[in-house]
Parts: C-alpha cells; sequence; structure tokens
C-alpha cells in the first residue's frame, strides 16, 4: 500500500516509498499497484470525481480529468507560484483563467489504416497503440466533427503499416488540414486529393510543404483583423486563450504609442494592438510575417506595422535598437528567450509584457528583469490547455 504524497509539475503522483511515481493520483489517496503495474486507488481523495470523458481511461491526450476544477485550477497556479518563488520573487497573482471544454481549436492527431478503413485519434499514455476518440471532451466540435474526412485522408495517405500526422485547425469556412508521412504525392494523387476535400468542405488540403488544395482561405481572426496563418502554423489553442492573453497584453501597453513585438508568430498581438499604437513585429519564420503582413494591409483602422525576419535566440534587438519603442510584448517559445531578455534588460523600455509557456524559463527571465530595476506588479496564469500539466503566464513589467 503506498501513499501519494504531491503531484510532480507534470501531473504524476509522487508515492510514500519515495522512488514511485504514478499517473492518475492525487494527493492523500491511497493506492495499491498489483506486480504488472495495475493500479486500484484504495482511499480516493476528495478531490477526485468521474472523468466527464469516457475515453479517459484510454486515451494519452488528457492528464487530470481525474480530479475537479478547482483542483487542478490551483495546482497549476502553484506550478507558476513555485517557479517564482524559487527565483526569489514577490508578486501578486491574479485568478487563474481557465479555457471550457470543447474549446481546443487545434490538434494534432495520428492516422492509421486498418482492414476495416482507417482510424484517427491519440496515442495512449506512453504508447504507440492509437485510440479513437469520437466523443474527445477537448476538441471543439467543429473538429470533431472532421474526422471522418481525417479518416478518409489516411486511406490515401497512409501505408498499411505506417501511420501519418494530421494537424487540424478550426477555421471559419471548414477544417484546415495538415498531412505529415512519407507517401509520394503523384499527379493521380492530387486529383483524388482534391475531390476528397471538395467533399469534405476542407477550408485548404496541404500534404507534407506543399498545398494541394485551397477551397476557402482559412482566416483566423486576430482582434477583428483576418490572417490566413501558413499552414501548422503557431495559433494560441483556444479563442478563450487567446482573448485572454491579449486582453492582459493590451492592459499592460495602453499608454505606448509605439510597441515591438518579438516572436510576433503571424501576428496574434501586433495586429490587434496596432489599433492603438505603431508596431514592429518581430519574428524568425518569414512565412508567418508574410501572412502578418497581409492581413494588415487588408485590415481596417490599423496604425503603421513593419516586420522583420530575425533568430531572435542568435541575433536579439540590441538596447540602441530598442530605444525606439515604449514598451515591448515578448512571446517565446518554451525555452524562453534568455539573450533577449538581457537587451531588453539594459534596454531603456519600461514596459514589458511577456507571455510564456514554461514557469521555469518565465520565472529566470523574470529574475534578469527584476534584477535591472523592473518590478512585476502581477502575473496571470491561463490554463488554455485544460486537463493538460500545460500552462500559460502573461505577466507585467514597468521599471521603477
Amino acid at each position: 500500500m503506498l501513499t501519494i504524497e504531491s503531484l510532480t509539475h507534470l501531473g504524476m503522483g509522487r508515492a510514500s516509498d519515495g522512488r514511485s511515481l504514478l499517473p492518475r493520483v492525487l494527493p492523500g489517496e491511497e493506492v495499491d499497484v498489483a506486480q504488472d503495474g495495475t493500479l486500484r486507488i484504495v482511499t480516493p481523495s476528495v478531490d477526485r470525481v468521474a472523468p466527464p470523458c469516457r475515453h479517459f481511461k484510454s486515451c494519452g491526450g488528457c492528464a487530470m480529468q481525474h480530479a475537479t476544477d478547482a483542483f487542478v485550477a490551483d495546482w497549476k497556479q502553484d506550478i507558476v507560484v513555485k517557479a517564482v518563488q524559487a527565483r526569489g520573487l514577490d508578486t501578486v497573482f491574479r485568478d487563474i483563467a481557465t479555457s471550457p471544454p470543447q474549446s481546443r481549436r487545434r490538434a494534432k492527431l495520428s492516422g492509421r489504416r486498418t482492414k476495416k478503413g482507417a482510424m484517427v485519434g491519440f496515442h495512449t499514455r506512453a504508447s504507440d497503440t492509437l485510440v479513437q476518440v469520437p466523443d474527445c471532451q477537448l476538441l471543439t466540435p467543429a473538429l470533431v466533427a472532421s474526422f471522418p474526412a481525417l479518416e478518409a485522408l489516411t486511406i490515401l495517405a497512409c501505408s498499411r503499416k505506417g501511420e501519418i500526422d494530421l494537424t487540424v485547425t478550426e477555421a471559419s469556412v471548414g477544417p484546415d488540414v495538415l498531412v505529415a508521412t512519407d507517401k509520394d504525392l503523384t499527379p493521380q494523387l492530387r486529383v483524388e486529393l482534391a475531390a476528397l476535400a471538395n467533399q469534405f468542405s476542407l477550408s485548404r488540403l496541404v500534404w507534407n510543404d506543399e498545398p494541394v488544395v485551397t477551397i476557402n482561405p482559412p482566416v483566423q481572426d486576430f482582434g477583428g483583423t483576418g490572417v490566413v496563418p501558413p499552414p501548422g502554423a503557431f495559433l494560441q489553442a483556444t479563442q478563450h486563450g487567446q482573448a485572454t492573453l491579449l486582453a492582459a497584453v493590451a492592459e499592460i501597453t495602453a499608454k505606448a504609442a509605439r510597441i515591438v513585438d518579438l516572436f510576433a508568430g503571424c501576428g496574434t498581438f501586433a495586429l490587434p494592438l496596432a489599433k492603438h499604437a505603431e508596431v514592429h513585429a518581430v519574428e524568425g519564420e518569414t512565412t508567418m510575417l508574410d501572412a502578418l503582413d497581409r492581413g494588415w494591409r487588408e485590415g481596417h483602422q490599423l496604425r503603421r506595422v513593419t516586420t522583420e525576419t530575425r533568430d531572435l535566440f542568435r541575433r536579439p534587438l540590441e538596447a540602441d535598437e530598442l530605444r525606439h519603442f515604449d514598451a515591448a510584448v515578448i512571446d517565446p517559445p518554451r525555452a524562453g528567450a534568455e539573450a533577449q531578455i538581457a537587451t531588453l534588460a539594459a534596454s531603456e523600455i519600461n514596459t514589458i509584457a511577456m507571455v510564456s509557456c514554461n514557469p521555469v524559463t518565465f520565472a529566470r527571465d523574470a529574475r534578469t528583469l527584476v534584477d535591472a530595476g523592473f518590478a512585476m506588479p502581477w502575473v496571470q496564469v491561463v490554463d488554455q490547455f485544460r486537463w493538460s500539466p500545460h500552462v500559460e503566464v502573461v505577466a507585467c513589467f514597468t521599471r521603477k
């Protein structure tokens, strides 16, 4: 018999034997682990609930459906609090904002052919076993409704023994689908794929890096401005999460007339902020900036937006380049932006809005800014990866 003492930041339970990490358990629970690894909950936690999705036991897409919403919210908030405190920082934490069920608008699924046709879904935890999820409570209804199209694609794109990746994004004009496969795109296959896209009303179908057909451009709304992202481009996981992050960033930069948006992507923040300020968007991927620029040129009542393709890890904007701006927005990948944060700390910029998907690198970079004379008056935790260990953070930095 083991007692679960705490959870790791990945949601694994630390057991009282000091060495076991067990999935889908909660602090205070007593559990029995059989020799084959089968787990039995002997004494359940008061925070344990019946999972809202019938696929939870077999699917590896979610990790925390066995806990109450309140427990998960507190656990995720505490992950960020501990990361910040570990760096010796103190701040005010706003209430966590959690995206609702059935709100994930983008997913990377796997497809595999079967004797009777094809199956599409997620893998089980730490396994290559594929599980179909027709009643998924994480994805939007529009993504779930696209499963028949993805199964038909799998039959065309997958060998009998292989597996393909299907990245599908919700768009108002139909699913936007990117297929990753080692199968060659022949002229005959191109014709069949175009017919399939028409049959299932896909907005766009891309085969590896090659567009097959665009029936309707898959426009995404960035604060009232339409953008057609390149295939598979980064997009905030939920509309709710995007709106929450944008509201916080807009609040932080409200008084700025000139803003630099670092790691700008396709314009999630740059284009909405251009309603009130001039924006310089910097990003390493040219295709993303091209999409941002087209969105700006076709937008309405936006102030000037300029773009610059630049690897901010190897060549961050220096302090003399940053002197032209009143505020900075920075939304780096999970590794954070150590080099760029260092130049921001050395610059004359007085206001920074930092967005992060990694509490550890966020806290590291926040420490650098605070040491350089910035205050961190508040932090907002955003949970748009519901029922998973992932968490987003947005924070305000102002010079004292």
